[in-house]
């Protein structure tokens, strides 16, 4: 079943009332494709101390992922509470504990959506994101996160399925930008394709442009 943002039941939808975390590198509140960011957090390690909310952590998006993520889900959607919860600091690199903390601020912020532009392949972490999804489920918020790119299926996404909450995507390089469409795997788990590609960049080449399962 393939939809466009113009038929039911997103049609006319702006995304008002619903708070969504984008979990990732930071987001840059004021910028001209966010707009206001409602509440920003950092996660990490300062030390040789414990996973925690950090002031000593800033929230500023240094390396430009989260924003780029964010202002993909405001051109969407552009009228979400969007709250920012940082776990990539210096590089495009965390751990899982990290990440699962990540999940719980989200909550904590009162998220609905919870969107990991991120995963990891390593099934030594499956029964901790598990916990932390189906945690997140509990409290009524849904985690989106890739299922799959370049053939290496990507946790929590492949968690979909046998985990409640946890919305898998997957990269339809020809399809529409305004376009998703919904598919049932052979294991009988609901996957949703998307474009990979963000707003197009004036003159140069979608095939040039960012792109990814983000």
């Amino acid at each position: 079943m393939i939809l466009t943002l113009d038929d039911a039941p997103f049609a006319g939808r702006t995304g008002r009332g619903v708070r969504v975390a984008v979990v990732d590198s930071g987001v840059a509140s004021g910028h001209p494709h966010v707009g206001d960011v409602l509440e920003a957090v950092a996660v990490g390690r300062v030390g040789a101390g414990s996973v925690s909310e950090t002031s000593a952590l800033d929230v500023m998006d240094r390396i430009g992922h989260g924003t780029a993520v964010a202002a993909a889900i405001r051109e969407k959607a552009p009228e979400i509470e969007l709250v920012s919860v940082k776990v990539f600091h210096r590089s495009l690199a965390t751990t899982a504990e990290l990440l699962a903390e990540g999940i719980a601020r989200s909550v904590a912020l009162g998220a609905r959506l919870i969107n990991l532009s991120l995963g990891t392949a390593n099934p030594a972490h499956e029964g901790l994101l598990r916990d932390a999804v189906a945690e997140a489920a509990r409290n009524g918020a849904i985690v989106v996160t890739a299922l799959e790119s370049e053939g290496v299926r990507w946790l929590p996404g492949a968690l979909s399925g046998a985990t409640p909450g946890v919305a898998a995507v997957v990269a339809d390089w020809e399809g529409a930008r305004d376009a998703i469409a919904v598919r049932t795997e052979e294991d009988g788990r609901l996957v949703f394709v998307a474009s990979p590609f963000p707003r197009p960049i004036p003159g140069v080449p979608k095939e040039r442009n960012l792109s990814g399962v983000s």
